[in-house]
């Protein structure tokens, strides 16, 4: 079993979001049973809530369902339980470097490092925006999707 974190701030936009994709495209590719998806947020500041309404609705015209995601706090042992634990952005990434046991750090990453093509590396938040900048988070999102699943089916072995 690999096991895949998705981590941002609140954990209710970006990283529901990416848990989303990712687990709409493993399902796709009859993977399930072999990754575990799974998205947390650096703060506690949405604990318990749903995913934004705004990034349900852009999922949901692509065919994704969040309605089932629940916030959470990224906690130590996702640090043991997961093989990626993958960030939206710098500042995320950095307050995941600070919590990390030393020995688990090569599991983080920037999760657009997975994109091939792609000018940014961040995935920028789109809470304070309207929904077009929900739209531009999901097409990076699905770019990087399918690269970090191709990454992962190739390292081992799917």
């Amino acid at each position: 079993m690999v096991r895949v974190l998705f981590v941002c701030m609140g954990n209710i936009c970006r990283s529901p979001t990416a848990q989303g994709v990712f687990e709409h495209l493993v399902e796709g590719q009859g993977l399930t049973s072999l990754i575990q998806i799974d998205s947390a947020g650096t703060h506690a500041y949405h604990v318990g809530e749903p995913p934004d309404v705004r990034a349900t609705q852009a999922a949901r015209k692509r065919g994704i369902d969040l309605a089932r995601q629940r916030a959470r706090r990224v906690n130590e042992y996702d640090f043991l339980d997961f093989d990626y634990v993958l960030a939206m952005d710098r500042n995320n990434y950095d307050d995941l470097m600070s919590l990390c046991p030393p020995a688990h750090r090569s599991k983080l990453h920037l999760f657009l490092e997975f994109a091939t093509g792609l000018v940014e590396d961040e995935v920028p938040d789109p809470y304070y925006g309207g929904i077009t900048g929900f739209e531009r988070v999901l097409d990076l999102i699905e770019q990087a999707a399918q690269s970090l699943l191709a990454e992962i089916r190739q390292q081992h072995r799917l």
